[in-house]
């Protein structure tokens, strides 16, 4: 009964005039910004975060929470449409979807997505109602030792769970926690690592500025490179009868749904891991479950109801850790989190009972937000193939003028719009070269984090490092964020293995 008390307190925040208007803006500039290809959650937010410094923090979080909301809906617009994945969240989307688009059934895949956005948020916002509470009473026994333990998890989590390269990860890991280091030393008070003596540096790198630079600039010198202007338009019919039908054939995929959202829900809450990871495994459980796996990359509706019901649950359940732990779940809760931090909210378990309006307002609009980005992305979908049509060479100056200012606005210093553009730059060159991005951010974000609960429980125990281990929930942790350090090797090892043959069984 408490938490269905808080959750009604919570509803009469949501549907105050200006949140609901938030919510309501927010889902409708989420899902243009999820359909339009090189954007996605993680730019939008970053883009409009200064924007929210005109109202207050509960309304702040709810209206980019709104957006990312959004965002994870519009990710399928291009996916289908253009078969260029609005953000890596739809990638797995666009296996199914953009050859039901080529097959003329592009309004059946667009309606596929949203229904499947809509069951997954819908079944995670219920399950983050249920957990949040039960997580947060386990966190408040968390110490320095244990906050260092979850952060060091949470690198451990790109490198042990991570598709990427192992040695490129580490790089970039290390270059968003060397860049989290410049300005002032937390103890001491000296300077360190103020490159070419520039007083810019002496304030620290503001994480808005990295991820504007590597996500807004960097992401579009990629899609001007890769599309070069000719990128095939597929053409969506919609009508009544149309969507009538398509709804008959999705509802039979509800076991699928149900599946993504549950996996995508739980693959969230997992530090770091993000919604890209729990689609994929969706759509390969959908595919190896399935009577004929072999219509799947030709134009199966589950192949689409599966990495939308995922992607859109992760999303919901990336916050979970946010919020009760103070570790973003995914990219975008990383600029999320920055951006509470900003508004002086320190999210972890006291967040619930020192600002349990906020929590429990936030909580309520993600309700919200799930029902009207259902509505506003079916009653857009003409619009969205409109908008799509808009040639790159005029998408490309106003994604490039909204990320100056958005570089601009935090700190008014001119020093950080170079240094957006040169990590703008750096950005294209690591996506040129294979180097992962998300990593570098969520450094950037963790790294003034780890840095003191570590050097106070170093303090705390006169340098011992064991403290680490001996202490119960900080020792399983640091075991389990070492098991996911030497996963790379162990597969190394399994796969030179069965190169060799391996070892020769006798009966």
């Amino acid at each position: 009964m408490d938490i269905l008390n808080l959750l009604m307190g919570g509803f009469a925040i949501t549907f105050e005039p200006l949140n609901l208007g938030l919510v309501i803006f927010g889902c409708t500039v989420g899902l243009f910004i999820g359909a339009m290809p090189g954007l996605g959650s993680v730019n939008g937010v970053a883009i409009l975060l200064p924007m929210t410094f005109l109202v207050p923090p509960t309304s702040a979080v709810i209206f980019l929470a709104a957006i990312y909301y959004g965002a994870m809906y519009g990710g399928a617009i291009s996916s289908i449409m253009l078969g260029i994945p609005g953000a890596s969240t739809a990638v797995a989307t666009t296996f199914d979807g953009r050859p039901m688009a080529l097959k003329g059934q592009a309004d059946k895949a667009l309606i596929a997505a949203a229904v499947a956005s809509f069951v997954g948020g819908s079944i995670s916002v219920v399950l983050f109602t249920g957990f949040a509470p039960l997580l947060a009473e386990v966190a408040l026994k968390f110490g320095p030792p244990e906050q260092f333990a979850l952060m060091l998890m949470a690198f451990a989590t790109f490198i042990g769970l991570g598709g990427d390269d192992i040695p490129k990860t580490f790089f970039s890991i290390m270059i968003g926690l060397a860049l989290s280091a410049v300005g002032l030393d937390i103890i001491s008070g000296e300077p360190r690592l103020i490159f070419f003596d520039l007083p810019g540096f002496f304030h620290g790198i503001n994480f808005l500025v990295l991820a504007i630079g590597i996500y807004g600039i960097g992401e579009m010198l990629w899609t001007v490179e890769v599309s070069k202007g000719n990128v095939e338009m597929s053409k969506a019919t919609v009508t009544i009868a149309r969507t009538l039908a398509a709804l008959k054939d999705i509802a039979k995929t509800w076991k699928t749904m149900l599946m993504g959202s549950v996996l995508g829900y739980f693959v969230g809450i997992l530090p770091a891991a993000g919604a890209t990871p729990g689609a994929l495994m969706a759509y390969g459980i959908a595919k190896s479950t399935a009577k004929d796996p072999d219509s799947f990359g030709k134009g199966n509706v589950a192949g689409v109801v599966a990495p939308e019901s995922a992607n859109n649950a992760a999303s919901t359940g990336s916050m979970l850790p946010m919020l009760t732990l103070g570790i973003p779940g995914s990219p975008t809760t990383a600029i999320l989190l920055g951006g509470m931090v900003i508004w002086g909210l320190e999210p972890g378990p006291l967040l619930f009972v020192q600002h349990e309006e906020f929590v429990w307002g936030l909580i309520a609009s993600l309700y919200a937000a799930n029902f009207f980005a259902l509505i506003i992305n079916i009653a857009f979908i003409p619009a969205f193939i409109m908008v799509l049509k808009m040639p790159f060479t005029i998408l490309a100056p106003i994604i490039f003028c909204l990320c100056v200012v958005g570089g601009y606005v935090p700190t008014q210093d001119m020093h950080d719009v170079w240094l957006m553009l040169i990590f703008g730059i750096v950005g294209y060159l690591m996506r040129k070269l294979d180097y992962p991005l998300a990593p570098a951010v969520l450094a950037i974000v963790l790294g003034p984090i780890a840095e003191p609960t570590m050097r106070q429980s170093l303090i705390g125990s006169h340098g011992d490092i064991t403290i680490f281990f001996t202490r119960p929930i900080s020792g399983a942790i640091m075991v389990v964020a070492i098991l996911l350090l030497l996963m790379p090797l162990i597969k190394i090892y399994k796969n030179r293995n069965k190169a060799n043959g391996g070892p020769e069984k006798t009966v």
